[in-house]
């Protein structure tokens, strides 16, 4: 696989991860199964039944999950701390060949693309969530399915094109950046309050 190939390969995952981690490793892995997709480094493993299977059993549960308005706050809440990492291994896996400087570099940078996916996802799906009718918040979450599935296609297919669009959710997340740093200081704030909270 070549350079360009790799690094949309990379930055396409970590991308996605962001916005929805399951769906991503399901179709990498049924992209290498059944499309003859090399997948770069370390990331071969994700062909591996078992993981395809965990992958869209999750992706079933978030598929459902995502589309209910408030439980797909509390959703994009817990995996704030499983997006972020899964898309920094990724990004890292896809560099496996690489020596471990080049890994380094890749796990920083897929953690911050899932940071700035997942912390536009989230943010807009909060917002959203104001609204009282739940057509909106559907509609949101069909087309992340479209953007995540899709993306992942285009990084095995056509890479250029993958991070023309990657380079354009980087602008779309620096636009809502102000929103994305509210929900995060949300979610801190949150975890503080649990801490400080005592069983009477």
């Amino acid at each position: 696989m070549s350079l360009l190939s790799t690094l949309a390969l990379a930055m396409g995952s970590s991308w996605v991860s962001g916005i929805n981690l399951y769906a991503s490793v399901a179709t990498l892995g049924l992209l290498g199964r059944f499309a003859n997709l090399t997948l770069p480094g370390e990331l071969a493993v994700l062909t591996n039944w078992w993981v395809i299977g965990v992958a869209l059993f999750l992706y079933l549960i978030e598929f459902i999950a995502d589309k209910v308005p408030l439980v797909d706050t509390s959703w994009d809440l817990i995996h704030t701390f499983i997006r972020i990492p899964a898309g920094a291994v990724l990004a890292m896996a896809a560099f496996g060949d690489f020596n471990q400087g080049v890994q380094a570099v890749a796990f920083l940078l897929g953690g911050g693309l899932a940071l700035s996916s997942h912390g536009t996802k989230a943010s807009t799906r909060a917002v959203i969530n104001t609204s009282p009718e739940p057509a909106t918040n559907m509609i949101a979450s069909l087309m992340e399915d479209v953007v995540a599935v899709g993306s992942i296609l285009l990084a095995a297919f056509n890479p250029l094109l993958l991070v023309v669009v990657v380079v354009i959710g980087l602008i779309i997340s620096l636009i809502v950046l102000p929103k994305t740093v509210r929900y995060f200081r949300g979610v801190i704030g949150k975890i503080r309050g649990g801490r400080g909270t005592t069983v009477q």
